[in-house]
């Protein structure tokens, strides 16, 4: 009976391992620390996202999964509480971004009309296209497998 356990244990090592990073992350979500923490921590390029799913495909289908979908829940939900609480600063990176006057104007409207900041705006409509490529990147493997 012990072998068989053994079996089904490692039947579904990606399932297993999408599981044991949602745990990681909803203990560091339960901690309540800025959302670029939580970030760096589980998302960043050194979180334990990717830490755990190394190859290109293995972290294309954790993208597209369940697991990431809470994940970027958690995400959203601290960053909603920051803008209710002064934030702790990280060190911060400047990108320059060279526009059309009339896409800054519309991004500016955009911003006051949520009335969050136009680099608030802008991070956020960052973050919703990597989750939105993230998910295409499966359909298009999905495609090639079936």
């Amino acid at each position: 009976m012990a072998q068989r356990n053994d079996a089904v244990t490692t039947a579904h090592p990606a399932r297993d391992q999408a599981d044991a990073v949602l745990q990681v992350a909803e203990r560091l979500h339960a901690m309540d620390p800025e959302w670029v923490v939580f970030f760096r921590e589980v998302l960043g390029v050194d979180g334990i996202i990717r830490r755990t799913f190394r190859d290109g495909e293995s972290l294309t289908q954790f993208e597209c999964s369940p697991h990431h979908a809470r994940i970027r829940g958690m995400l959203d939900d601290l960053r909603s509480r920051q803008r209710e609480r002064p934030a702790e600063r990280e060190s911060q990176r400047v990108v320059t971004v060279r526009m059309p006057r009339s896409l800054h104007e519309t991004l500016k409207a955009e911003a006051d009309q949520h009335r969050v900041s136009i680099n608030t705006l802008c991070i956020s409509k960052l973050l919703k296209m990597l989750d939105e490529n993230g998910r295409r990147d499966l359909d298009a493997t999905a495609g090639r497998v079936g």
